[in-house]
């Protein structure tokens, strides 16, 4: 797992207690997200940190309520901002994979609210896996739109953001009934990756690591054969759909939470 220094730890730290005084709001979870996190970070990675927070009861009661969003301005590498609870779990919802992935970031700022427990394991009985595997799809085929299929290279990040999108359509196919983890290793554990792929995969990462991010590198058939793919695949995921007492649940938590 990717270790955080100490020194840049303590500046994520004093920041988000700023956000909180500064904003009024109650933090209740922070993390690690990108490809620190994601487990392929360069020499040269931002520190994309996430958080969910919480206002007041009566910012949720107002006719012109604050914002969903907290964001700071991007300094020295600090990519710092966060979701209003509301908008998480709309998101959650809506079947987007972004807050489970949070939840799941193998790097944490802060100590997890214990709402964050319950939010998870909500997320795991109701998630469709076909909406999670589409959300990917998407996610992919946009970053793979961006790919210049003239050159003979290719920035290697490029590739990180269409495969792990990829492995994560794959994982769901081959297991609908568990979110895809975040980590990229993991994932290819989840994945059944041919040895070849593995090791493929396993050179990239060591090349990114070494490699600043607008780094490029020669081309991969398998790598682009596998993403193209997996890619193509995601209306193959089974569908499990519980909208009613997924909505049901989720608001009885807000509630709780808000009013509590």
């Amino acid at each position: 797992m990717t270790e955080i220094d100490p020194h840049i730890r303590t500046e994520i730290e004093r920041q988000l207690s700023e956000i909180a005084s500064d904003d009024g709001v109650r933090l209740l979870l922070a993390i690690e997200s990108g490809s620190r996190a994601w487990g392929f970070p360069s020499p040269d990675s931002d520190y994309d940190v996430r958080f969910i927070y919480v206002r007041d009861r009566s910012d949720y009661i107002s006719l012109l309520p604050g914002r969903d969003v907290i964001e700071r301005p991007i300094i020295d590498d600090l990519d710092v901002n966060g979701w209003d609870i509301r908008k998480a779990l709309s998101l959650l919802l809506k079947h987007n994979a972004v807050v489970t992935e949070w939840i799941n970031s193998p790097i944490r700022y802060l100590p997890d609210d214990p709402v964050i427990t319950q939010i998870s394991e909500i997320a795991d009985r109701f998630f469709d896996p076909r909406g999670y595997a589409l959300h990917y799809a998407s996610l992919g085929q946009n970053n793979r739109d961006r790919w210049d299929l003239s050159a003979d290279g290719i920035p290697v990040k490029r590739y990180f953001y269409a495969l792990r999108p990829a492995l994560s359509v794959r994982a769901l196919r081959l297991n609908p009934d568990k979110r895809p983890p975040m980590r990229l290793q993991d994932l290819m554990i989840a994945s059944a990756l041919s040895a070849d792929l593995a090791s493929e995969i396993e050179h990239l990462v060591d090349l990114k690591s070494q490699t600043r991010e607008a780094g490029v590198i020669k081309r991969s058939s398998l790598i682009e054969g596998l993403i193209a793919d997996e890619l193509g695949r995601a209306d193959e995921v089974v569908s499990r759909r519980s909208d009613r007492e997924f909505m049901d649940e989720a608001d009885a938590l807000f509630r709780g939470l808000v009013l509590g």
